[in-house]
């Protein structure tokens, strides 16, 4: 088999990886935001169970949350298919850590400008909404973009579950041809071709986040 047979043998699961992908994002966003807030908003017996949460998600194995989900549930009752066990495991996983920048990013503000919301009369809510929130998140956008990237990198353990991604079409390949080096370093390249416009990505962001990071510190 050629180069290039193996390339598309490989690329021919390029569409569960990306649909892995923006599925898994679909519980990462919301997951870090929320609990990113609600790390920094809340105290006491609250906090803790936030956090807790947090930390089950961010520190727990992928693959055994993966086994667990998929396999282990059903014993119980509960079944979900292969894709959804891993948007959302792969996703609430990088939520985790997305959590933390979203918490790190509202600390990391000037306290003069809540004082001056509250000054103004605005509510709690609204101080938090049309002026932390939104200053956060430019200063997060880079870190965010990271996490993406961390996203694709781990859909590589999907196969596990049955999902046809690229890892496991290399796989089949390496199970025919027995010749595994061409094959994963095809692979590695792939996963490479897909992961370095994100990057690329990441650093335009952070070269525009900088100033603005800037300014708004200064005011």
């Amino acid at each position: 088999m050629s180069m290039l047979d193996i390339w598309l043998g490989i690329l021919q699961g390029f569409r569960v990886t990306a649909l892995v992908t923006l599925y898994g994002l679909i519980f990462a966003i919301p997951f870090g935001l929320v609990f990113g807030v609600a790390q920094y908003l809340t105290t006491g017996p609250a906090r803790l169970v936030v956090t807790a949460i947090i930390e089950f998600w961010r520190s727990s194995a992928v693959i055994i949350l993966l086994f667990v989900f998929y396999y282990a549930l059903p014993v119980v009752g509960l079944m979900f298919s292969a894709m959804t066990v891993s948007a959302m495991v792969l996703g609430l996983n990088i939520g985790g850590y997305a959590s933390q920048a979203v918490r790190a990013g509202l600390q990391s503000l000037d306290r003069g400008q809540k004082e001056a919301g509250q000054a103004l009369g605005l509510s709690r809510p609204t101080i938090l909404l049309l002026i932390e929130l939104p200053q956060a998140l430019v200063t997060m956008s880079p870190t965010f973009i990271n996490q993406i990237i961390q996203l694709v990198k781990a859909t590589s353990l999907v196969s596990l579950v049955t999902l046809t991604d690229m890892t496991f079409r290399a796989k089949e390949i390496s199970q025919i041809e027995y010749d595994p080096v061409p094959i994963y370093l095809s692979l590695l390249l792939a996963y490479f071709v897909v992961c370095y416009p994100i990057a690329l990505l990441g650093r335009l962001v952070e070269s525009r986040v900088g100033p603005a990071r800037e300014i708004s510190g200064g005011l």
